[in-house]
């Protein structure tokens, strides 16, 4: 018998959604037993998200700092498992705060220690600087990542941003004015996600997790977008002035936290068509750093 545990933190549902149709293989074969759990916080964060609580999220988000959680059941505590399937959001360039306070604590030293682990990621479109920050968690906790699956909003970054911010604010999984695409990860997609379920199953049977990532990425486990990830990047070193300003500011934080807003805005508005247009200019100058990148992010 194979132990596998599905651990994660939705707030839609969509990560749930993508979990269940990944594990759907494992369901029906007798030698698998799963078990799901779900991180529960001390103070849970609200969907859909008032717009005070979202960039409240910010500092403590993008800095990893962890937050206290509530502690998984002693049946799962007590068992030794096989596998275990990550399934994790993106807050502001990081592993969200559930997940990153689960990794952070003594229950997370205990479970993941030595232990096979499958990183499965749903989110808009950037998430490859918050899977290198993933790893190094894994490998604080002394795990060994076989496998990652990135989901994400297929959408131009523009319209991503648009039908995002609709269903954040509203709860609504609905076309924003009857004209945009739906938010988030597409239907066919989502239901589509067994098929990753299946190669993982076989790995884990015949006990090789070796060729994993390989055969993840014949079925497009992964897309590496170059501007999206060059936007990571600088977006990433400008959050970290940022938060670093703002975690110190105990008086003025919400004043700061509003300031932070309008500069966002103006950071997706007007700095970054820029920085697509120069992106573009510069592509054939840096075209075999590209393409070392994306090697880079596609591996484990």
């Amino acid at each position: 018998m194979k132990n596998v545990l599905v651990i994660h933190y939705s707030q839609s549902g969509q990560l749930t959604e993508i979990l269940d149709n990944l594990t759907l293989p494992f369901s029906s074969d007798e030698e698998i037993d799963i078990t799901h759990y779900t991180i529960e916080m001390e103070n849970d964060f609200p969907f859909p998200w008032k717009k005070s609580a979202f960039f409240n999220a910010f500092p403590e988000s993008f800095l990893q700092i962890p937050a206290p959680i509530k502690a998984p059941s002693n049946a799962i505590l007590e068992k030794q498992y096989d596998l275990i399937i990550l399934g994790y959001q993106v807050w502001y360039l990081s592993p969200s705060i559930p997940v990153n306070s689960f990794l952070k604590s003594s229950f997370a030293k205990q479970l993941f220690k030595n232990t096979p682990v499958i990183t499965v990621i749903g989110a808009r479109n950037m998430w490859v600087k918050a899977q290198e920050k993933m790893k190094v968690l894994l490998l604080d906790v002394q795990a060994n990542l076989v496998g990652n699956i990135a989901l994400v909003d297929r959408n131009i970054n523009h319209i991503s941003v648009v039908t995002i911010v609709h269903w954040m604010f509203s709860g609504k999984k609905t076309k924003y004015l009857g004209i945009f695409p739906l938010p988030g990860v597409a239907d066919s997609e989502i239901k589509n996600a067994s098929k990753f379920g299946n190669v993982i199953k076989e790995s884990l049977l015949n006990k090789n997790f070796n060729n994993l990532q390989d055969e993840l990425l014949k079925l497009d486990a992964v897309e590496i977008r170059p501007f999206l990830v060059e936007m990571d990047k600088k977006a990433n070193k400008m959050f970290k002035t940022w938060s670093n300003f703002i975690i110190n500011k105990k008086k003025s934080r919400e004043f700061w936290l509003k300031v932070f807003n309008a500069y966002l805005w103006v950071a997706i508005w007007v700095i970054s068509p820029i920085v697509f247009i120069l992106h573009l200019l510069k592509y054939p100058f840096i075209a075999n750093k590209i393409a070392k990148e994306k090697a880079l992010y596609k591996k484990i």
